[in-house]
């Protein structure tokens, strides 16, 4: 009679996602990068319109950046709402607020009845921002999370190589026209809405990639507090200085002659290139450490904004935002990547909130930060300063990591190969 035993339970694993769930979470990733820039191409036809409110030239600018603070400061209480209610009810009100905020800003006749709206959206935006991310590191693990964020921010991307052009052609027209640009939502919220079920909320993934080992140098979990709050600073200061492009381009390429059609195309390529910085996350995560991915995508961006900052044509201004936005499009799944295998369990929805709090809070204030320096040296010389000062750091980043690396090697010795054995003797023959 075989020996009895204690029943222990078998180990669920999640259902890998649909199609259709796929898409409801590519399509609602569109939606956060155009939401604030979107209107942005037509940000000196509202300039003149609210000329004689009181301030009204600094709170036009604030029309594109207040989304960004409402983002960053409900982001947290999404993360919340993430862990404890689901991320498909959250994804879903989301969506829902934010075609009817957007939209709201169509009618708005009054400078702080439209900044109230744009408010809204950013309440919006940060719940769908937070969802997006934290379903999908439920889904996935090692190298398919890897490649599935990369698409997610390609996706991002994509959204504004379609619709921030089609934002500059609109106001081109009529500067109140792109606000109609943000009903889009309501298709995506229906797609969600059926598509999409609740899952395991913020416990380790188990789906499609779990228990695939870590990239190189990074070891998940290892570390808490400290590395989650440098990663929240990394994404401040690189958002702080990209969103130079929506907020400050405008008025840069209206000293060369271009209106908002022009600013439309620029901005969008940007947001093209970064398609193809994040479809190149996944390859360089496989042979790149954490830090060296870092040095390099604050190296783009950096290289970035001094081309634009010294450029002489339209063309080369263009050049520039092509480079900023591969390095931007590089950084943002490799941060969110880091975050998910930073997150304790149970709480990754509040730990990626952060994230989304860091870059929009970085969004905000970027007017406000870098206005002292556009007053002392210009447009173009403020991209050209925040640029060498970015390429410095990826630079210092990159000869500090060197430096640490050979310390390990000197404290530790060169890797051999250990010795092969000595062959055995063979047995005699009979």
């Amino acid at each position: 009679m075989p020996p009895l035993t204690t029943a222990q339970p078998i180990p669920t694993r999640q259902a890998p996602p649909t199609r259709a769930a796929r898409a409801a979470v590519l399509a609602s990733a569109t939606l956060p990068l155009m939401a604030a820039a979107i209107i942005a191409p037509g940000l000196p036809a509202m300039s003149e319109e609210f000329a004689e409110t009181p301030g009204g030239g600094l709170l036009v600018r604030f029309v594109v950046t207040i989304t960004s603070l409402a983002i960053a400061v409900s982001a947290p209480l999404s993360g919340l709402i993430a862990d404890r209610v689901g991320r498909r009810s959250l994804l879903v009100s989301g969506l829902v607020l934010y075609a009817v905020s957007g939209t709201a800003g169509f009618f708005a006749t009054d400078l702080y009845v439209l900044l109230a709206t744009r408010a809204l959206l950013g309440v919006a935006v940060g719940g769908i921002m937070t969802a997006v991310s934290a379903t999908v590191t439920d889904w996935f693990e090692g190298a398919r999370r890897a490649s599935f964020l990369g698409l997610q921010q390609a996706f991002a991307s994509l959204g504004g190589v379609v619709f921030l052009p089609l934002g500059g052609v609109l106001a081109g027209v009529d500067r109140r026209a792109p606000f109609w640009l943000y009903a889009v939502s309501t298709a995506v919220a229906v797609l969600a809405f059926t598509a999409l079920r609740e899952g395991q909320r913020g416990g380790r993934g188990t789906g499609p990639g779990a228990g695939e080992p870590p990239p190189r140098g990074q070891h998940p979990q290892r570390s808490g507090t400290g590395r989650i709050a440098g990663v929240y600073a990394l994404a401040f200061a690189a958002t702080l200085a990209f969103y130079m492009g929506p907020t400050q381009l405008p008025f840069l390429l209206q000293d060369f002659g271009s209106g908002p059609g022009v600013v439309g195309a620029v901005v969008a390529g940007s947001t093209l290139s970064g398609t193809f910085g994040a479809l190149a996350f996944p390859y360089l995560r496989r042979r790149l450490a954490a830090t060296a991915i870092t040095a390099v995508a604050i190296a783009l961006l950096g290289t970035g904004w001094l081309l634009v900052g010294t450029a002489g044509t339209v063309v080369h201004v263009l050049a520039g935002m092509l480079v900023g936005g591969t390095g931007v499009g590089l950084v943002v799944p490799h941060l969110n990547l880091r975050l998910s295998e930073l997150a304790p369990d149970g709480r990754r929805g509040r730990v990626l909130s952060g994230l989304v709090t860091g870059i929009f809070l970085g969004q905000f204030l970027s007017p406000l930060a870098l206005q002292p320096l556009i007053h002392a040296a210009g447009l173009a010389g403020a991209f050209t300063w925040t640029g060498g000062a970015m390429a410095a750091g990826a630079a210092l980043t990159g000869l500090l990591t060197g430096l640490n690396r050979q310390k390990r090697v000197r404290a530790t010795g060169p890797a051999t190969t250990p010795p092969h054995p000595p062959p055995q003797p063979r047995p005699p023959q009979k």
